[in-house]
């Protein structure tokens, strides 16, 4: 069938990197995959940072005019070209839907959320017009699409338990296996370009330098570090941006213990995952973490913070170890024994990318979204 997609925090194509752009990335890969054909419906963004009611009064009336001008050129193709389905990734109160709940019902298309979000505590704050908008499309949606189970506890309430669906984070493992096969060679490659010791452990950070919860996430795990008790370990860390310098500051205490990688592109990152021993995040604010996940197909055992959708990502005690939230003290506790325990380590590892392989994949997901669409087309007026 034919899919009209839209991302309205970022639509694919945006120049600046996100996990949004990567996550849309995948569903499309997904769904064409399943043997749709997709098109991108609009670039219309909605998204306010800054919850300002005059900037969302302005966004809510641009919106209205680019639901028309949508509804009208669909309208005028011929059936055959027509989409089948309305397919929205990513809704909550910053990036409202205001296209798909005008456009589907005026075409009579199914409407489908990938990633709703719903925060009952925002009523009454700046984004109270988004909430709204968000609790509106998510009651008229055909079907919810959600990664992690806390989403679908959040939104359940607001549409019919039929309606909503798991489907959990997902990837194109390919490359990450190659790369784990070529382990030593990407192992070579760090110690040539960073000179991190062979026989230390390397542990691995991958994040976007930015404040709030990204610089949360190094300031804790530089504080977890610090209550480490075993000393054979190097840390390196990819990923740069404007926090970068306050990042710095967080990890000066541990000198050359810690290298700086700075910003390394998607096609780079797995000889990088694979060339480590650990991946650590606490995951402040982390909705789930495709790094996790990356990680984890590239071999490697994580600890992460028990944070949000973490655990759908992560299976704790099987691919890696889960530490209470915001506490420096547990996730010691967890990286310690892996530091120190090769055997450990491969376990973990191997039981990570297996997961990955076996559950995590585009091929599947494809599956299980072709089961939750066609019914939808199948029984659409």
């Amino acid at each position: 069938m034919r899919i009209a997609f839209y991302a309205p925090m970022k639509a694919p194509g945006h120049p600046v990197p996100s996990g949004d752009l990567r996550v849309a990335g995948l569903l499309i890969a997904a769904l064409e995959a399943a043997g749709h054909a997709v098109e991108i419906a609009s670039t219309f963004r909605s998204y306010d940072g800054i919850g300002e009611p005059q900037q969302q009064s302005e966004r809510r009336a641009a919106a209205s005019a680019e639901a028309g001008r949508i509804t009208a050129r669909l309208a005028t193709r011929p059936a055959a070209e027509r989409p089948a389905l309305w397919f929205t990734y990513h809704v909550y109160h910053k990036s409202p839907d205001w296209l798909g709940p005008a456009v589907a019902p005026a075409l009579r298309l199914p409407y489908v959320i990938a990633e709703p979000s719903y925060a009952a505590k925002q009523a009454g704050g700046p984004w109270a017009s988004g909430l709204a908008a968000t609790r509106r499309a998510i009651e008229a949606a055909d079907a919810l699409i959600c990664p992690t189970r806390l989403d679908m506890a959040a939104v359940t309430p607001l549409s019919r338990p039929e309606r909503v669906h798991y489907l959990p984070p997902f990837l194109a493992p390919a490359p990450f296996i190659a790369a784990r096969a070529d382990r030593a060679a990407a192992r070579a490659e760090i110690v040539a370009r960073h000179g991190l010791d062979p026989d230390r452990v390397w542990l691995l950070a991958v994040g976007m330098m930015r404040r709030r919860d990204k610089l949360e996430s190094y300031r804790r795990l530089a504080a977890a570090l610090a209550k480490l008790q075993v000393s054979s370990w190097r840390l390196l860390v990819v990923g740069d941006g404007e926090a970068r310098a306050e990042i710095e500051a967080a990890f000066a205490p541990f000198g050359n213990k810690i290298v700086f990688a700075g910003a390394r592109t998607p096609e780079q990152l797995p000889r990088i995952y694979a060339a480590c021993d650990i991946y650590v995040w606490p995951a402040a604010g982390e909705a789930y973490g495709m790094a996790l996940l990356e990680a984890q197909a590239a071999g490697l055992p994580v600890v992460a913070g028990r944070v949000r959708g973490v655990p759908d990502v992560v299976q704790d005690r099987m691919t890696g170890l889960l530490a209470n939230e915001n506490d420096a003290a547990d996730f010691a506790a967890m990286l310690g024994p892996l530091v120190e325990d090769s055997a450990l380590r491969y376990s973990f590892g191997a039981s990570a990318a297996q997961f990955v392989s076996d559950e995590r994949t585009v091929a599947a997901a494809a599956a299980a979204l072709d089961a939750i669409l066609r019914p939808l087309v199948a029984v659409s007026p």
